[in-house]
């Protein structure tokens, strides 16, 4: 059953956005705050209102556990703590600094942002939707959030425990419910500029939070629900293993050819019970890895992280 078909279940009962407007915005706006209330999470980035603060926080949250995030964003705030100091750091430091959080891109694409919005916004962070996602790394959704943790403006924060809120409140039974069915429930029950957004949006988050817990998770019945595929011995753990490998050679100051770049990942790999790869398989990651500016081969044939 889709929401642009019906505009009510089997039974009659109205879903989406005929549902929100049954209920009342003010009303459903009331009835979420009260369900929030006692689901209150106390986590460190929370009643900030530095943009800088709040946007580390916005990408470590992204596919990690908050449980995770919340030692190593105080960790990492120790090391880099402002959008200055973030845009000054090598970049063999910043990828150093993200090591165990997976998705070594959001490392490069943080190093970039800041040093474009110390370039070209002198270190002021922009809050226009349009200056934001023109920023590297960053999308509507974390846009959203930086606007609304630290701003308190108004904006459609589509993270996906709010999305899990909506799909159980107003698409009960409702499966590959579309972000399109789903954008515009987010605008409109989202507070004016300037009257708590960021409690709003606190509220949304615990709630979806504890569903998750509690019911079958909501977002499975998303569209944008993707299960993601197994890390270990797959390329994408193959390739952090790669990086590791450089910066670990990096830091002792020591290039590696790529006979021992494939040798240490062999190494590990064997050592974790899995196949040893490919030759041909590391040959292309350090190409891709290349590419994407996260290494560099010399004339010698020597591999060295940026």
């Amino acid at each position: 059953m889709q929401a642009t078909e019906n505009s009510a279940d089997g039974l009659g009962r109205p879903f989406g956005m005929e549902a929100l407007l049954a209920e009342g915005v003010e009303a459903f706006q009331s009835r979420m705050r009260t369900l929030a209330a006692p689901l209150w999470r106390e986590l460190p980035w929370r009643g900030v209102d530095d943009p800088y603060l709040v946007w580390i926080s916005e990408v470590m949250l992204q596919q990690t556990q908050v449980v995770r995030v919340q030692g190593r964003w105080a960790d990492w705030l120790e090391r880099f703590p402002n959008v200055q100091a973030l845009a000054q750091a090598p970049q063999t430091e910043v990828l150093q600094a993200w090591q165990g959080m997976g998705y070594n891109r959001r490392a490069l694409a943080l190093h970039r942002c800041a040093q474009t919005v110390v370039e070209q916004f002198d270190g002021i962070w922009p809050h226009g939707v349009k200056e934001l996602t023109a920023l590297p790394g960053i999308g509507p959704s974390t846009a959203a959030g930086i606007r609304a943790f630290a701003f308190d403006e108004h904006g459609v924060y589509l993270e996906t425990n709010v999305r899990a809120v909506l799909i159980h409140e107003f698409f009960p039974g409702t499966d590959k419910v579309a972000d399109k069915e789903l954008v515009p429930l987010v605008e409109l029950t989202c507070p004016p500029s300037g009257q708590d957004v960021r409690g709003w949006y606190y509220g949304l988050l615990d709630i979806g939070a504890h569903l998750k817990k509690t019911l079958p998770n909501p977002t499975r019945r998303a569209s944008a629900y993707t299960r993601q595929s197994p890390f270990a011995g797959s390329r994408r753990q193959k390739r952090a293993g790669i990086v590791r490998i450089l910066l670990d050679a990096h830091t002792q100051g020591e290039p590696l050819p790529e006979q021992e770049v494939y040798a240490r990942l062999a190494s590990e790999e064997l050592g974790a019970g899995r196949p040893a790869p490919e030759v041909a398989l590391v040959q292309d990651i350090l190409t891709d890895l290349a590419k994407e500016g996260f290494c560099t081969c010399d004339e010698q044939g020597l591999w060295n992280a940026r």
